[in-house]
């Protein structure tokens, strides 16, 4: 008995040992092979000592510890780590950043260091050529990608820590201030900010845009400037009016591809206003301006015939609102809209307003003589007819558009009496229009008398082709 204790003695460690064993891992009597099950090696200790062993160890428990490291560029002192950005694009730079939270905020913290500002601030608005940009790519696509990079940086924060996180960024840079640039007519300061902002708001929700824009209105001041101009006399703080007009456009509504997105910022901009001040505001942002100081000249549309150069914008912009997608805007409130803008310092020549209508479009143009003939407006709608015939001739546009446009409103009369006074009225207007053009060139009363005798003999054939043209329309629905 006493040999067979001392027997089992020798077979295996006691278990004080073996527990030991286990937890670190190390082997108990490796000087002659044992039999007993105590002795295999628990498997989990064969991964860990397999895992020392690995080559690669140092680089795996780096990367697997956080996913918010710099990986290999820790290796880097800092400053040779901005030596290296020094050399990319920033695109390149905006690629970087999404690799992980941390290269993220060291990239932040570049833009702020000396080397960075001077890299990715560039501020050489006035002279693009000569702008520390990459060889080959303006300015404008320099704050493009900048936009990119900064999107991409600040990607984790809430839409307001990240509007100021990049204002603060940005806030040196006095041309991008809405009164920050002593000449902003030959500025790109503006339109950096507004290449910008688009980039970096691409893909954003509505609610977030209000957000912007709130944003960029209590940093610019921009309703207090607002105020100041349309509640003052036109043309007494023409060079705020300017700015105004330049921040709108190069800002927030110049860069964007869709309609849908230039009708949000627009509709921003206007809707705060009542519609008296709306079409104020449309006028500065969107009205003939001076070629000599870029000032907006008020009294354009009032003196005499003007351009379609003058009236694009305007058209541009009354189209927009028409649009479906301009989901803010009614019909009625376009069309009264344009009835406000045509009275805008004061009530424009007929002229300009019909050649304003025909820029807007057939469906617009209808809507709003439409609206004058069911509110029993036939006189008014009668000169607007002749006005239509007479752009038509000054500017070679097809006059049957006139007459088919004339017919078309024409249905609108709820009765055979209201359709024939209307056309009554347009036949009184014509003659009325050209005496008034005849009583012009005969009593001398304009300086320029060719003009005054040209625009009389352009009613005159307008009458004629005007007329010409309806008797081809009836002619051939009888035959």
């Amino acid at each position: 008995m006493g040999w067979m204790k001392a027997s089992r003695k020798r077979r295996g460690p006691p278990k004080t040992k073996l527990l030991m064993a286990r937890f670190t891992g190390q082997e108990i009597g490796m000087t002659a092979p044992l039999k007993t099950g105590y002795t295999v090696i628990p498997k989990q200790r064969y991964r860990r000592s397999y895992r020392r062993s690995s080559k690669f160890s140092n680089t795996q428990n780096t990367y697997s510890s956080s996913l918010s490291t710099l990986g290999n560029f820790k290796a880097l002192p800092l400053e040779i780590f901005h030596m290296v950005l020094d050399y990319l694009p920033v695109k390149d730079i905006s690629i970087l950043s999404m690799v992980s939270k941390t290269i993220s905020n060291c990239l932040i913290n570049y833009i702020s260091t000396p080397k960075g500002n001077k890299k990715l601030l560039v501020q050489n608005f006035h002279n693009p050529e000569l702008s520390g940009c990459q060889k080959g790519s303006s300015i404008l696509e320099h704050y493009r990608c900048l936009g990119l990079l900064l999107k991409r940086c600040t990607l984790l924060l809430p839409t307001k820590e990240r509007l100021k996180s990049i204002h603060n960024i940005l806030s040196e840079i006095s041309c991008f201030k809405l009164s920050g640039c002593m000449d902003p007519l030959h500025c790109l300061g503006l339109q950096c900010y507004g290449v910008f902002l688009q980039t970096l708001t691409a893909g954003w929700d509505e609610l977030e845009c209000h957000r912007v824009y709130n944003f960029l209105c209590e940093m610019s001041n921009l309703p207090r400037r607002v105020q100041t101009v349309v509640s003052s006399k036109p043309g007494s703080a023409r060079k705020l009016e300017l700015r105004i007009r330049i921040f709108c456009r190069n800002v927030l509504l110049n860069h964007w591809i869709h309609w849908g997105d230039s009708a949000f910022w627009l509709t921003r901009i206007l809707k705060p206003w009542p519609m008296v001040n709306q079409a104020r505001l449309l006028y500065i942002i969107f009205g003939p301006t001076s070629i000599l100081d870029g000032h907006v000249v008020w009294h354009k549309m009032i003196d005499g015939p003007t351009d379609e150069a003058s009236l694009k914008g305007l058209a541009d912009a009354i189209k927009l609102l028409y649009d479906p997608e301009a989901k803010e805007w009614t019909a009625d409130d376009v069309i009264s809209l344009l009835d406000e803008l045509a009275v805008v310092p004061r009530e424009w020549l007929l002229e300009n307003s019909a050649r304003l209508l025909i820029l807007c479009g057939n469906n617009i143009c209808f809507t709003f003589m439409a609206s004058k003939a069911v509110n029993g407006r036939a006189i008014e709608l009668a000169r607007l007819v002749v006005s239509l015939a007479l752009v038509c001739e000054k500017d070679l546009y097809c006059m049957d558009w006139t007459v088919k446009m004339m017919q078309k409103v024409c249905k609108v009369f709820s009765t055979p009496g209201e359709r024939n006074n209307f056309l009554q009225s347009v036949e009184n207007a014509f003659a009325h229009i050209i005496m008034e053009a005849l009583q012009s060139v005969i009593s001398g009363e304009h300086e320029e008398e060719d003009s005054s005798f040209l625009n009389l003999f352009h009613l005159v054939n307008a009458q004629a082709n005007f007329h010409k043209e309806i008797l081809y329309l009836t002619m051939s629905s009888n035959l």
